[in-house]
């Protein structure tokens, strides 16, 4: 096998081009772009080839057995609750309750809640209405109202599991969920603040666009086959799952060891009996509870499951993208490399994730490319459990700044908020980038200190 140095590192280098050659020039699906790259780095170092195949099945195994998991369950309840209209039951509450003076904070709010169990791009289309009848009732610029609600939306999207983004860099570095989600809340919440209200009425001064009006019919309140869940539901559904998790994390902090309360905690807040719990309890309340048949819930959650397939995959061959990094020795070079310019781990982190993420678009295959090449870096250094949790947040930020033109959150933006690609670039890739830098310098912040 070949081994020197400088090799692998162009190895690693010409990796990631090939990557994104693959992806953004010839519109290869990032699944088998990944999967073929990953073959081309083996062949490259010089590996066996029953040696590439056993790493593919090894990062493949090893990254699904877990992704898939969490990723099903939270695509099921997350449907249930969009077809609930639990939804536009938080925007309507959170809005009534904070008032048409403070409605931008009630509208990040809820973007931050719905985004949880709901894809950004699904949660945008729901809430939308909400959005547009605000804009008719006081007359001001959409982006006061839309940038707070898309940048709750974007945070919990990119920052708090268990949406796609996270949880598939938590398994391919792996992180234990409970720190994931405390740091993306204590970094999502300044984020959310100034990328949202505080950018929003900024913007909203300097650029004044009402409702297009090829979006007028939305307008009207969506009609739902039931009346909506009441708020306490939907919180405490949604909730659930990371409360469950993080009383997991914190039970390991707190309690002795093979105690028993300790195995029950741990048990319990496991993601895959969290987000089981979750599921089943959202089936109940917003199915069976509201008179929908056991036919109709399961074609609800098998619908919401269609999205979730294409994201595994690609998340599995993320997997097997970073094991070949890390059996071919690369993961040793780039740790030698950057003790060499004594560049912290978390740096390198978001600034990979941030180069692909503006060379290809796509937040997801971004995280998951800088997740693969943190992972043998991993393996070289170690690191604590609040440090892996950190290093998540590094990466989902540098693969939330700079959204452009390659980005299909750039263009649904653009299309639902009547906007020119110039004032999508002036609000949209400006609110992201703030997100971005503001979740990362939260990140490294706190990776002084763990």
């Amino acid at each position: 096998m070949t081994t020197s140095a400088p090799w692998l590192i162009t190895v690693a280098v010409l990796g990631v081009v090939v990557l994104l050659f693959l992806v953004m020039q010839t519109k290869l699906q990032a699944f088998i772009a990944l999967l073929i790259v990953s073959f081309l780095v083996g062949i490259a170092v010089g590996m066996p080839p029953m040696e590439i195949i056993e790493t593919v099945e090894e990062g493949m195994g090893g990254t699904l057995g877990f992704i898939a998991v969490i990723i099903g369950l939270g695509a099921m309840f997350g449907e249930m609750i969009r077809v609930s209209g639990g939804a536009d039951r938080l925007a309507y509450t959170l809005v009534n309750k904070f008032g048409e003076k403070n409605s931008s904070w009630a509208l990040v709010l809820t973007g931050f809640i719905v985004s949880i169990p709901v894809f950004l791009d699904v949660a945008l289309i729901l809430l939308i209405p909400v959005i547009y009848s605000l804009v008719q009732k006081t007359g001001r610029s959409l982006l006061y109202y839309g940038i707070p609600l898309v940048a709750g939306l974007a945070v919990t999207h990119s920052f708090i599991p268990p949406t796609p983004g996270p949880i598939s860099v938590a398994s391919i570095i792996g992180a234990d969920l409970g720190w994931v989600i405390l740091f993306g809340v204590i970094a999502g919440i300044p984020a959310a603040a100034l990328g949202g209200p505080i950018f929003g009425k900024y913007i909203a001064k300097k650029i004044d666009v009402g409702v297009p009006e090829y979006m007028l019919q939305q307008v009207e309140e969506t009609k739902y086959e039931h009346e909506l869940p009441s708020f306490a539901s939907v919180v405490s559904v949604i909730t659930l799952p990371l409360v469950l998790i993080l009383i997991n994390t914190t039970s390991d902090l707190v309690l002795e060891d093979g105690s028993t309360l300790q195995e029950v905690l741990t048990f319990i807040g496991h993601p895959f009996v969290a987000l089981t719990a979750a599921a089943l309890l959202a089936f109940y309340i917003f199915g069976t509870r509201r008179g929908y048949t056991r036919k109709e819930i399961q074609q609800i959650t098998t619908k919401g499951l269609e999205p979730a397939g294409i994201i595994i995959l690609v998340t599995g061959a993320g997997g097997v993208f970073g094991e070949m990094l890390i059996q071919s020795g690369v993961g040793d070079v780039l740790a030698e490399t950057m003790q060499g310019i004594q560049m912290p781990m978390i740096v390198f982190a978001f600034i990979v994730a941030m180069l692909v993420r503006v060379a290809q678009g796509s937040a997801t295959v971004s995280m998951i490319t800088a997740a693969g090449l943190v992972a043998p870096l991993i393996e070289v250094y170690g690191a604590s459990e609040p440090m892996l949790g950190l290093l998540v947040i590094a990466i989902a930020s540098g693969a939330t700044v700079f959204s452009h033109v390659n980005d299909s959150g750039f263009w649904l933006v653009n299309r639902y908020f009547g906007l020119t690609e110039k004032q999508t670039l002036q609000s949209w890739t400006v609110m992201e980038t703030i997100i971005g830098f503001v979740g990362f310098g939260v990140a490294l912040l706190f990776s002084f200190f763990v």
